[in-house]
C-alpha cells in the first residue's frame, strides 16, 4: 500500500471517530481516548522516503524500507559516500588522489577510518592497502601510518578499538627456504596472515599476533609443526588447501571484528572459509605461544567456526564457502554474527546471524559449529568476492552483494528494497539519520 493509500485510511479513520464520538457523547460517560484508539503496534510503519524512477532502483515495498543511509565503498569507482534508500548522494569524502585498499568506516565522532593503497607496494595481492589514514569530512588527512614493505603489508580492513588503538589486517612474506621449514607443501614462498594494533597517538605497534605461530601439518614428521589435525583444532593445518597461487598467499583474511566485553578479534579467513576467533587479553609475547591471556591458550585460536573440514573435522556442518565481513551485533542481538558466505563453488552466496557461544571451547571431532539464527539466499544472490551484510534497528538486513549492488530484505526473507550498478562494492554500512556518527557531519539532507 502506497503513502497515499495509507494516510487517506487513516483520514477516514479519524473522519468515522469525530462522527462517532458526537453520537455517543450524550449516552456514553467515558473518556474520548478510550474510542477507537489504535495501538501503535497496530499501525504499519510508513516511510516517507519518495523513491525516483530510476534505472537499477527497484523498490518491492517501500513502506517496509528503513529510511537510512548506505555507507558505500566502490573500490572499482575508487569513491567513498553517503547515500539514501532513493541512491541520492548525501556527501562523497575526497580521498586526496589514494585509492581504496577496501575498507572505509565512518566512526562515531565523524572521521572516516580507511585502508588506503600504498604509493609503492611490493606486496600487491587484491585487498593490499598499506596505508591507513583517518580522514575528517573536508577531505584532510588527520593521521596516516603507511605498513608496507617487501615482506609485509597492510590490507582489507582495520578496526578502531574502544581505547583509541586500530587494529588491522597485516600480510607477512616467509621465504621458500622458511617455508619448507613447516612443510608448506607448495614448496614455494608463503604470505600469511597477522593482526596488528597500533597506537595512532605514538605510531607504535603495541600488539602483534601471526599466523606462522600456530601451524600444524602431518606431512613431514622431521619438522617441529607435525602433528594429529584433526586432534589439534586449536591450530591452523597449513597445507589444509592446495595453494595454487604464485604468490603463496595460504589464508587471504579479509575483515575483522572486536568482541569488546570478551576481548576477542573475530578474523575472516577467506581461503580456508572460516571465521577465526583469538585472545587480544594476550601480550604480543602470550600471542606467539600457546598459553597466557584470559583463555589461557596464549595465540592459538579460540574459538572457530564455518568449515569443520579445515581441521579435519567430520562433525558439524560446514557453513562457508568463502566469506567476507565478520560482524558482531549488539543490543538484543549481542552475542550473535552476522556473515556473508560467498558460495564461491555453487555460486551461490547465503547471509547468516549465528549464535556464538557462551562458553569458547574447540572440541576434536565433536559439532563446533554455531547455532543458525536466521539466514537469507535467492537465486540472484551471488557475489564470489567482497560482500557483507549489516543489520537496521528495524530488525531488516542491508545485504552488499559486491559485484552488484545493494539489497534490503525483512527479518521473514521479504526483499522490499534493491539497487543495482555497475561497481565493486566492498561493503555498505547501514547509519540511522539521528546517529552520532551523522549528526556529528553536520550534514544537510
Amino acid at each position: 500500500m502506497n503513502l497515499y493509500n495509507l494516510k487517506f485510511r487513516y483520514s477516514l479513520i479519524a473522519f468515522f471517530s469525530i462522527i462517532l464520538i458526537s453520537c455517543t457523547s450524550d449516552y456514553v460517560d467515558e473518556p474520548e481516548s478510550e474510542v477507537l484508539q489504535m495501538e501503535d503496534d497496530d499501525i504499519p510503519p510508513i516511510t516517507t522516503i519518495e523513491f525516483p524512477d530510476k534505472e537499477g532502483l527497484e523498490v518491492l515495498a517501500g513502506e517496509k524500507v528503513f529510511d537510512g543511509f548506505i555507507l558505500v565503498n566502490d573500490a572499482a569507482a575508487n569513491r567513498v559516500y553517503l547515500m539514501d534508500k532513493a541512491t541520492t548522494l548525501i556527501h562523497e569524502w575526497n580521498l586526496n588522489g589514494k585509492r581504496l585498499g577496501n575498507d572505509a568506516f565512518l566512526l562515531d565522532d565523524g572521521r572516516l577510518l580507511a585502508m588506503l593503497e600504498s604509493e609503492t607496494p611490493l606486496l600487491t595481492l587484491g585487498g593490499f592497502g598499506g596505508l591507513i589514514s583517518l580522514i575528517r569530512k573536508n577531505g584532510e588527512v588527520e593521521w596516516s601510518y603507511e605498513y608496507s614493505n617487501e615482506n609485509h603489508i597492510a590490507h582489507h580492513d582495520a578496526k578502531m578499538l574502544p581505547n583509541g588503538n586500530i587494529l588491522f589486517l597485516s600480510w607477512e612474506k616467509k621465504s621458500a627456504e622458511e617455508a619448507n621449514e613447516i612443510a608448506f607443501s607448495p614448496g614455494t614462498q608463503i604470505i600469511y596472515d597477522a593482526v596488528l594494533e597500533i597506537n595512532p597517538t605514538t605510531n607504535e605497534i603495541v600488539w602483534e599476533w601471526h599466523m606462522w605461530d600456530h601451524l600444524i601439518q602431518d606431512l613431514d614428521d622431521t619438522k617441529l609443526n607435525f602433528g594429529d589435525v584433526s586432534l589439534n583444532p586449536q591450530l591452523i593445518d597449513i597445507n589444509y588447501q592446495e595453494v595454487t597461487n604464485p604468490d603463496g598467499d595460504v589464508s587471504h583474511a579479509n575483515g575483522i571484528d572486536y568482541d569488546a566485553e570478551n576481548d576477542l578479534i573475530y578474523v575472516s579467513a577467506n581461503f580456508y572459509s572460516e571465521i577465526w576467533v583469538i585472545d587480544h587479553s594476550t601480550t604480543s609475547e602470550e600471542a606467539k605461544s600457546n598459553s597466557g591471556g584470559t583463555f589461557n591458550k596464549g595465540g592459538d585460536l579460540v574459538y572457530r567456526f564455518g568449515n569443520p573440514s579445515a581441521y579435519k573435522n567430520d562433525v558439524g556442518l560446514r557453513l562457508f564457502d568463502r566469506n567476507h565481513h565478520p560482524n558482531l551485533l549488539s543490543g538484543d542481538k549481542k552475542g550473535n554474527i552476522l556473515v556473508y558466505a560467498n558460495g564461491f563453488e555453487a555460486e551461490q552466496s547465503t547471509a547468516y546471524e549465528l549464535k556464538t557461544p557462551e562458553t569458547f571451547e574447540l572440541i576434536p571431532n565433536s559439532n563446533n559449529e554455531p547455532e543458525i539464527i536466521w539466514s537469507f539466499t535467492d537465486l540472484e544472490l551471488y557475489s564470489g568476492r567482497v560482500s557483507g551484510v549489516d543489520i537496521l534497528p528495524n530488525g531488516n538486513r542491508l545485504i552488499t552483494e559486491g559485484d552488484f549492488g545493494f539489497w534490503e530484505v525483512t527479518e521473514a526473507g521479504e526483499i522490499i528494497w534493491r539497487y543495482t550498478e555497475a561497481g565493486f562494492f566492498w561493503r555498505g554500512y547501514h547509519f540511522s539519520k539521528d546517529s552520532e556518527a551523522i549528526n556529528r557531519l553536520q550534514l544537510e539532507f
